[in-house]
């Protein structure tokens, strides 16, 4: 049994994220979950959606224990998004308090689940995430992500349109953190030539896709659908090695680890190997 519950499932990230996970044949369940009644309308919508998965529809801090009990993989894009003029620290004054809460019903419910944060800023909510799971004694640094899948999804497309490869064959390694210069995409790993330009070009776009979109949307948010595809890729991976039990099904994330503390970090980007045992893998 696969339940997966998505917290911020009513907001524009948690709701076309909700729809990709109701179409993954490898759930069985799906547990909205937001603060407004919205969400209980989302959950009616899905359900007359044709795949094995039953929707389940949670509304108000009464009901996020019932989201929460018996979830393999917990995915939080709850928070406000990132609007034209904040900074990644104006959103970390607004979200900050909303990751600690879900994340300490998270600790109290479900401590065994895969968690999965969306919520920006990343390098900022992954720790809020974990040094809640500490203090109740539950953090296991395997089981806690956040969810970077953007930039290396946005990596993949920018360099294909630069140099003719195919988006989907082109994996671009990004790693360090998430947030402006903190990317770093390693272009060098793809075997492809690059001017200079070419280089500074690519690296600059993939560390502000996300202003692109901002400044784009003129106001109405920012990265929402582009998000989702992410982070659907990203539970799907975890899907397909925890359940299926594939091997070599690695991803980039946010992560507490080895790769960290190489840099004197708690917290680094690097590519992970998913599984029922998750291993951080560095470049050679």
């Amino acid at each position: 049994m696969v339940k997966v519950a998505v917290l911020g499932a009513a907001g524009g990230i948690g709701q076309p994220l909700s729809l990709l996970v109701k179409a993954n044949a490898l759930v069985n369940e799906l547990a909205l979950y937001d603060i407004v009644d919205a969400v209980k309308g989302i959950a009616a919508d899905l359900s007359h959606i044709n795949t094995k998965s039953t929707v389940t529809a949670h509304a108000g801090d009464a009901q996020l224990e019932a989201a929460l009990t018996g979830a393999t993989i917990v995915v939080i894009p709850a928070g406000v998004p990132r609007k034209p003029g904040m900074t990644r620290d104006d959103l970390f004054n607004i979200n900050a308090g909303i990751v600690k809460n879900l994340a300490t019903a998270v600790a109290k419910t479900c401590p065994k689940a895969f968690v999965a944060v969306i919520s920006n800023p990343v390098n900022s909510t992954v720790p809020i995430v974990a040094e809640v799971l500490k203090e109740h004694g539950v953090f296991d640094p395997k089981r806690v992500f956040g969810v970077t899948t953007l930039d290396i999804v946005r990596a993949s497309k920018f360099v294909s349109e630069v140099k003719g490869t195919q988006p989907a064959d082109t994996r671009v390694e990004v790693i360090g953190g998430h947030s402006g210069v903190t990317i770093i995409p390693i272009l060098s790993s793809l075997g492809l030539s690059f001017t200079n330009e070419e280089r500074d070009a690519l690296t600059k776009r993939i560390q502000y896709g996300g202003d692109e979109v901002v400044q784009a949307k003129n106001g109405a948010g920012s990265a929402t659908l582009s998000m989702a595809f992410a982070g659907h890729r990203f539970v799907d991976s975890l899907l397909q090695a925890i359940v299926l039990k594939k091997t070599g099904v690695k991803e980039c994330a946010y992560v507490a680890g080895s790769a960290a503390a190489e840099f004197g970090l708690d917290y680094f980007s690097t590519t992970v190997e998913l599984g029922v045992r998750v291993r951080l893998i560095w470049l050679s």
